[in-house]
């Protein structure tokens, strides 16, 4: 599976979310993956952290909204900071990934390998994440190859995207890699417990590995406008002319997904594979709410969880997050409650994936200052 010529490596950080279901700490300019929501650095700083021993910060590209670049800017490296693209707008990743692809192969003046990852989630074995990482990178050598990793489920989740993989496995480096059948969205519950049953099937975690050059030629293939107007763009890297050209472009380019943009179709083309997947039991979490932050933290069923200074009296399974002040929770069951200087949030740990619901209402009640 070794391709012929050594292509450089770099790691493409996708950091533009907004991390709602983590108000009231996350905030427009300081979203979910700008926090340090568990252990002491940011998700960001955790995600550019792990890549430290296989990817060098001045290989490693960030790609993120006007509104928070300042904070992401301080929060890299420094050789790091040059790399942070900003899109004017969100179009979602097919164009975030698309807008990373052509400053990277500007910068490597012909083609190179791209490691796509997500700034906000949680990896419990960062060796064996680089390890597998490695296979991956191995297997997208080769032109035309492009690679996902699947978290084995755990559970029938209804939230996550499905991978459904088929074929015996080709070993590379160490680690079983399996072509791609098809991607399933946000199944139904029964769907989720056949796929879970199955073990065939893993979490699509949003984590792609790739040559820029093959990335690019899909996007002409199954995107050809964005494409066409990526390219447009790529004449003005590096001229006076690039932020103009990027506010007058961006707007036009498709607001879709890479998954479905790409990946999808990608996997429809008749002949060899083109779509892979690597199993990845690496303790990955999206930590996608705050009862998931609970539950990353929480070391037996049923402890409290503060992060801060508090005291609780009969009560048990609760998170209580505050900084500034003294928590006593007395004959409270599984709740969570997050202070900041001007909120605070109080839910049952089961309703944490609502808390996006009230940034929803506070959007449109205007409470700019909330948000």
């Amino acid at each position: 599976m070794m391709a012929t010529e050594k292509l450089m490596v770099h790691a493409v950080i996708l950091a533009g979310g907004r991390g709602t279901r983590f108000w009231p700490r996350s905030r427009t300019r300081t979203p979910k993956q700008l926090l340090n929501i568990v252990g002491r650095d940011t998700m960001l700083q955790q995600t550019i952290a792990r890549l430290k021993p296989l990817i060098p910060a001045e290989r490693t590209w960030t790609v993120t909204n006007a509104e928070q670049a300042g904070a992401v800017r301080k929060q890299v490296p420094t050789a790091t900071r040059k790399r942070v693209l900003i899109e004017p707008l969100g179009r979602n990743t097919a164009a975030a990934i698309g807008l990373a692809a052509i400053h990277v192969r500007n910068i490597a003046r012909g083609d190179a390998l791209m490691a796509v990852l997500p700034a906000d989630h949680y990896i419990e074995q960062p060796r064996k994440f680089r390890e597998i990482m490695n296979s991956a990178l191995n297997v997208a050598s080769e032109p035309e190859r492009m690679v996902v990793l699947g978290i084995p489920p755990t559970r029938p989740e209804t939230g996550f995207g499905y991978i459904e993989r088929c074929g015996e496995p080709i070993e590379a480096k160490g680690f079983a890699v399996f072509a791609v059948r098809r991607f399933t969205e946000k199944p139904e519950l029964k769907l989720a417990q056949e796929y879970t049953a199955s073990r065939n099937y893993h979490w699509n975690a949003g984590m792609f590995f790739w040559r820029a050059s093959t990335f690019l030629e899909n996007l002409k293939s199954f995107l050809p406008k964005t494409h066409a107007a990526l390219e447009r763009l790529a004449e003005f890297i590096g001229t006076r002319g690039y932020e103009r050209e990027l506010r007058a472009i961006y707007p036009k380019l498709q607001n879709i997904s890479v998954d479905y943009a790409v990946l999808e179709p990608a996997t429809c083309i008749e002949g060899p594979p083109r779509v892979f997947v690597i199993p990845a039991e690496v303790g990955w979490s999206d930590i996608g709410s705050w009862a998931a932050v609970y539950q990353l933290l929480a070391k037996k069923s049923g402890e409290n969880v503060l992060a801060g200074q508090g005291h609780t009296l009969d009560a048990e399974g609760n998170f209580l997050c505050s900084p500034s002040k003294f928590v006593a929770a007395i004959g409270v069951r599984d709740l969570v409650v997050v202070e900041t200087p001007d909120a605070l949030l109080v839910c049952p740990r089961d309703r944490a994936q609502d808390v996006g619901k009230i940034v929803k209402w506070l959007e449109a009640q205007r409470r700019k200052d909330l948000l």
